[in-house]
């Protein structure tokens, strides 16, 4: 993510565009199933089944949208130790077609900063589907979300 920095959490503004809308993932662990990426608790989560890498979720967000960046939530930092996780970004507009919008690369979710992590996205057009491919995680054999949000305009 060369030339894109990232972005604090505070820095986020604006609604959250995937807030209750729908998602969808290519596979589940049990109860741990797509919809709660987008539900606002971050006790719930999506996780993918066990050592089923690469791993997608991806978000609805009922129109095409400018996506500036995403934030990355884990449940509550006394539930979840520090990890990385490896997720590419793609976008389309039909959930059909996808382009990457970020490279796979490591991100570090740590509990003394919250278990949260932001990726800036470069300019696009637009995107209605935002999808994660997740293709690592240095804490499970499995990719988890507890919060997938999206900013822009």
């Amino acid at each position: 993510m060369i030339g894109w920095p990232a972005l604090s959490a505070s820095a986020a503004g604006g609604p959250d565009l995937a807030a209750g809308k729908s998602a969808s993932a290519s596979g589940a662990n049990g109860a741990c199933v797509a919809k709660n990426v987008a539900d606002g608790d971050r006790s719930t989560y999506g996780e993918s089944a066990g050592s089923a890498f690469p791993q997608s979720t991806t978000v609805d967000l009922g129109a095409v949208r400018r996506v500036d960046h995403l934030v990355l939530k884990l449940p509550p930092a006394t539930a979840r130790g520090a990890r990385t996780e490896t997720p590419s970004v793609l976008g389309s507009t039909d959930n059909g077609a996808y382009g990457q919008l970020v490279a796979s690369r490591g991100h570090a979710f740590d509990p003394a900063t919250g278990n949260q992590v932001t990726i800036a996205l470069p300019a696009h057009a637009g995107t209605r589907y935002p999808r994660l491919t997740a293709t690592a995680d240095t804490g499970r054999p499995a990719a988890q979300v507890s919060e997938f949000e999206a900013y822009g305009s």
